[in-house]
């Protein structure tokens, strides 16, 4: 049988407890509690986001059923097809698609998933490199294709904010926008202790968090020519209002906060665009594209941003150490060992 993270509910916070909503750990489970998606996958590789670290450590918000199985990245083989897009042998990869929310997810060493939004992995990634991106890189990757299409163009005074930006998402956005020669800020709440981390990776400004915490003007002082945001709150509020005349500001996250507790004086007078961005429900054509993108970034520039990687037994714990802020960077799961 199978080993997989299972995500159950804590009978104990039902009862009133202040227990986390849900508990996690690693099972041996049935084939048949995989579910009857058409393509079983044998998982080699899995990630950690922060959506996989609230589920793992029972936080409210992520997990709508249980038990589930968790794990919202998934790269491995298909072992069995019923679908005739994809055959046994074949190396796949998905993400998203309400793995770990509503279906079950890849922190197993088998998974059962539909084939109409699996990506075959670009034959110059690796598994674990792919593990690595993820999700994060992935959304990082529609955000710049979406910045690219509005014709993002950057200078030494205007460059492209990149919010939360130790975190996944950030820290492969800087990774494509320097790439692509563009002028990167990187936004941070450690400044001094990850500086010399974001410079690595891109950044050729590093802005401390606390410049963009504070409610201010509707309008101010044109910063930045477009925007990655995966914050939200006031700090998406000040990133808007500092956007530079008829730039994008791609949102993707709300670390911060969910709210949005601005005006609508950046769209009126300096002609901005707020820009959703979604990774869950992207569409195949949109996810063959972004991982195009990626696996167009030299493999060391991918290892820049893996901080660790640990075995399926070991995730939970590195799950806590991302919610407690002690953790940067990719954390790749190696389901199969």
């Amino acid at each position: 049988m199978p080993r997989a993270i299972v995500i159950r509910s804590n009978p104990a916070h039902e009862h009133g407890d202040d227990r986390p909503v849900n508990t996690a750990a690693v099972e041996e489970v049935d084939e048949s509690f995989l579910g009857d998606d058409p393509v079983l996958v044998e998982v080699s590789h899995s990630s950690i986001n922060y959506k996989d670290a609230m589920a793992l450590t029972g936080l409210p918000g992520i997990v709508r059923r249980t038990p589930l199985i968790g794990g919202i990245d998934l790269v491995g083989t298909v072992r069995q097809s019923s679908d005739p897009l994809w055959r046994p042998g074949e190396a796949v990869l998905l993400n998203g698609i309400g793995m770990s929310e509503t279906r079950n997810g890849a922190f197993s060493e088998l998974a059962r998933v539909p084939g109409d939004r699996l990506v075959a992995l670009p034959s110059c990634l690796s598994p674990a490199r792919a593990a690595a991106l993820g999700t994060a890189g992935y959304t990082a990757a529609l955000c710049f294709l979406r910045l690219r299409r509005a014709g993002l163009v950057t200078g030494p005074e205007r460059p492209v904010l990149v919010t939360g930006a130790t975190g996944g998402v950030g820290s492969v956005a800087i990774l494509l926008l320097a790439a692509a020669g563009h002028h990167v800020a990187a936004l941070t709440g450690r400044p001094e202790e990850l500086g010399d981390y974001l410079r690595g990776l891109g950044a050729e400004r590093i802005v401390d968090r606390a410049e963009l915490c504070d409610q201010r003007g509707a309008l101010q002082k044109q910063r930045w020519s477009g925007v990655v945001d995966t914050v939200g709150g006031q700090v998406l509020v000040n990133a808007l209002a500092q956007t530079a005349y008829s730039g994008t500001v791609t949102a993707c996250g709300l670390a911060g906060s969910p709210a949005l507790p601005g005006t609508v004086m950046p769209f009126i007078l300096r002609n901005a665009t707020l820009a959703g961005v979604d990774s869950v429900e992207a569409p195949v054509e949109a996810r063959r594209e972004a991982w195009g993108l990626l696996a167009a970034l030299p493999g060391e520039r991918i290892d820049a941003v893996t901080a660790r990687t640990v075995p399926l037994d070991g995730a939970i714990g590195a799950a806590e150490e991302l919610i407690g802020h002690r953790a940067h960077g990719r954390t790749v799961v190696e389901v199969r060992a």
